[in-house]
This record gives structure tokens, sequence and C-alpha cells, in this order.
């Protein structure tokens, strides 16, 4: 019986947010694993890009998928690259069942207007064009990653927790 929810996704589709909401809705405990990640590490994300490198962030997001993927009732905010190993989607698919929240290039584009210094990835002149790059490369990880997904493009938070609850009624092996 699966018990937690873990939110997947590109940047700026809304994990956090509704990951929130959705953990307060539910009764469930929330968990962030970017602000894990800071924690751990003592320095933000962008430093840890800057400082130690990609390939350091990536080895800090394993031990914290680790240690958090066996937690009970918890509603889990990925980072958006977490499906890129699949040591981390193997352990949150255990005990999580797994939601894609996608949006459209342009959507995320417009989300992300005041947040460009917090994105390593996206620290590039042409950043429409980089999101579509990533997206493209990480759409086919996300999608096997998922149990399902909700395109957050035109709803509000609210609205994606909504679907997200009526969504989960359907998956008989995920316990409340």
């Amino acid at each position: 019986m699966k018990s937690s929810i873990a939110l997947i996704g590109f940047m700026a589709t809304g994990k956090t947010a509704v990951g929130k909401a959705l953990a307060e809705r539910l009764g469930k405990e929330f968990v962030e694993t970017d602000a894990l990640i800071e924690k751990k590490a003592g320095k933000s994300i962008p430093e840890i890009f800057s400082r130690d490198g990609e390939i350091a962030f990536r080895e800090l997001e394993i031990e914290i998928i680790k240690e958090i993927a066996t937690k009970h009732n918890a509603v889990i905010a990925c980072g958006g690259g977490i499906v890129l190993n699949k040591i981390n989607v193997d352990r949150l698919a255990k005990k999580c069942i797994i939601i894609n929240l996608k949006a459209s290039p342009s959507v995320i584009d417009m989300r992300m207007s005041g947040d460009k210094d917090n994105r390593p990835l996206l620290a590039v002149t042409d950043r429409l064009a980089q999101i579509k790059e990533l997206q493209d490369y990480r759409r086919p990880y996300y999608q096997r990653a998922a149990d399902f997904e909700i395109n957050t493009s035109r709803l509000n938070i609210k609205g994606v927790v909504n679907k997200i609850i009526e969504k989960l009624k359907d998956y008989a092996d995920y316990g409340k």
C-alpha cells in the first residue's frame, strides 16, 4: 500500500505550491527535496552548482531521496531532475504514487520571470529555447516515472489539487 505522493516535473510546474496545498488538504507531511539538499549542503542550489558542479548536486539528490523515499503519509515535492537517475524513481515508486506536473514552455518561462538567479540550468541568453530543450530531453523520463500526469498550464493551485485528488481514487494501492 502506497501512502505517500511524489510530485515530479519540470521547474515551475507547481510542485512546491501544489505539494504544500495537497499535503494540507490530505493531512500529510510536506517534504521538499531541494530544501533538504540545501540544508544538508549548507548552501543554496545555485551555490552547489557553481562551486561543486551538477554531479555533486545529483549525488546529494540521491542521498536525500534515499532518506525520504520510505516516508509514510507524505507529499514529496521533487526537484525537476530527480527522474534522471533511475535509482531515485525506483525508490520513490515503492511507497509513492508518482504524479508528473507539466506545463508548456511559455507558461514555465512566464512563471520563472522573477526567479532567474535561482535556476542554474537556465542561466542562458535564450531561456525559452533552453526550457524547450530540457523539457524535450526529460519528457520520456517524467512519463516513464509517473503513475499519471496533470497539466498545470491553465489551472490554479486549488484546481491542480482537486484534479490530483480525483485521480487518486483510481489507484487501489493508494492508502490515505
